[in-house]
């Protein structure tokens, strides 16, 4: 366990741990800082900290961090783990975390106090918030942000990720619809009140606050009270300066405003590279944050990062959703009284939509009552379109071993093929039709989700050839033979092989 980190510290860290490249050659924010994002996110690179970027050489902000978390060793690091931390480990560490809490502690102030800008001065383009792809509707400003609000019920402070993107100087439109997530639960609130939402957004601090506010916390718990658990201590919050919010004292940057209800106050926003890999719709206006104060550090960095995922190349977003998501599935599969779960293990590439469950199976249905018990789950509503359960024998990250499950074990004509149609599921996915996304008349997004039981069945007969197995053993040499070559392994000069 490691105590909270700012975000210098975090930078720190990276730099010691040599997973941290200074890009000192000139920048554009424009469409290049975003395209060097994804290249490096293909080769696996380390964090990238630009400064130098173009029209940002001297001002208010001068830095710009991204890729902290585009790597799952990074993200051990983070949690206080080895960079080679098995995945079982890490998901039961993030599932243990995720139910415990130690509540923050509010000071007078902090290093987020250092300058406060209101009224006239309020300029979102002082910051080098970049373009991040050629085909989005302009600059998101909120990728990676902590953004902030309250349940004007029950006082319960709510961090999550959403999209925000620039619109004028002091106003950004962000994907915000009511009754959604839980600021869309506190945003109808306080629309039936008749009354604008406070929000206070939260750019760089802690690695653990976009892990944390990127996943999905119970309702009821506060991801301030969450983060605390997870590092052992009180997170140490301030009072903002015009909304009834509380935030980190040692942030980079805040911005403070309200979000009205009044359609004749949003602006357009969109269209956005997406988590799937492809962009959103077109240009619809949106509820629009209204900022009237920005407070930050001195010569603070400022930090988003390039969203969606491709193939060999994928987000921070999804790197961190992935941990989070097994664990959720893993604690519904362990509520549902489910036995012998082994492993689970999301992928970052598929954001969760595809997910492993391994195994000792106990019974021929199980892998078809693990199925059922993830998509009978709220948390689905985004996750968990395709589930491929495999043996204990089967590493769930390696997709060669996957595949040869899939091969040799799974027969979709004895039911190791199971389609359920219709179900609820994304209003984003691409592959759906246009009519079974329309959440207007729908109320969500439709999906025919997949399972693949790439598990031993258990129908055919023990034979004695197969040692009274009810499978024909592998290739695999005998336990005591492995045992003898690791033994004589440096015996026969082949390293570290």
């Amino acid at each position: 366990m490691v105590g909270f980190m700012d975000l210098r510290q975090w930078v720190g860290l990276l730099e010691k741990e040599g997973d941290l490249a200074r890009i000192r050659a000139e920048v554009h924010w424009d469409r290049e800082l975003g395209a060097i994002a994804r290249r490096v996110l293909e080769k696996k690179g380390p964090a990238l900290l630009f400064e130098h970027i173009t029209g940002y050489r001297t001002g208010r902000c001068t830095k710009l961090l991204t890729g902290a978390l585009g790597d799952r060793r990074r993200l051990a690091l983070a949690l206080g783990f080895p960079r080679d931390v098995g995945n079982a480990e890490l998901v039961q560490y993030v599932m243990e975390k995720n139910r415990a809490t130690i509540p923050p502690r509010v000071v007078s102030t902090g290093p987020v106090k250092d300058v406060i800008v209101r009224g006239e001065a309020i300029d979102q383009a002082d910051f080098p918030v970049p373009r991040w792809h050629y085909l989005e509707g302009g600059r998101y400003i909120h990728t990676f942000s902590g953004i902030v609000t309250r349940d004007p019920d029950t006082r319960l402070m709510n961090v999550g990720i959403y999209r925000g993107m620039i619109g004028r100087k002091d106003t950004t439109p962000m994907l915000l619809i009511k009754g959604g997530q839980h600021w869309g639960h506190h945003f109808q609130k306080y629309a039936d009140r008749g009354e604008p939402m406070p929000v206070a957004c939260v750019i760089g601090w802690d690695p653990i606050m976009p892990f944390l506010a990127g996943s999905p916390i119970p309702s009821g718990v506060c991801e301030w009270d969450v983060m605390g658990a997870y590092r052992g201590e009180p997170a140490e919050l301030v009072r903002c300066e015009t909304v009834d919010l509380e935030v980190p004292a040692s942030a980079e940057i805040v911005l403070e405003g309200f979000i009205s209800d009044d359609p004749a106050t949003w602006e357009k926003e969109g269209p956005f590279g997406e988590y799937t890999g492809h962009l959103s719709d077109v240009p619809t206006p949106r509820p629009t944050m209204k900022i009237t104060c920005i407070t930050h550090r001195r010569d603070p960095i400022f930090q988003g990062c390039l969203e969606g995922t491709l193939p060999g190349s994928y987000s921070e977003n999804s790197v961190m959703s992935a941990v989070q998501r097994a664990g959720i599935a893993w604690n519904i599969l362990k509520g549902a009284g489910i036995p012998g779960v082994r492993d689970v293990y999301v992928h970052p590439i598929t954001n969760g939509v595809n997910i492993v469950v391994q195994i000792r199976k106990a019974y021929q249905g199980q892998p078809k009552q693990i199925a059922a018990a993830l998509w009978g789950n709220s948390a689905a509503q985004y996750r968990y379109k395709h589930v491929i359960v495999v043996d204990d024998d089967i590493d769930p990250s390696s997709y060669g071993q996957i595949d040869w499950a899939l091969a040799h074990r799974m027969n979709a004509g004895e039911g190791g093929l199971v389609v359920f149609p219709g179900i609820f599921g994304s209003p984003i996915d691409p592959s759906t039709p246009l009519e079974d996304r329309d959440v207007s008349r729908l109320g969500t997004g439709l999906w025919n989700r997949v399972l693949f039981d790439a598990t031993r069945s258990w129908k055919f007969e023990r034979r004695p050839e197969w040692g009274g197995e009810r499978f024909p053993p592998t290739v695999r040499p005998a336990a005591e033979d492995e045992a003898r070559v690791r033994q004589r392994w440096t015996e026969y000069g082949l390293g570290d092989l």
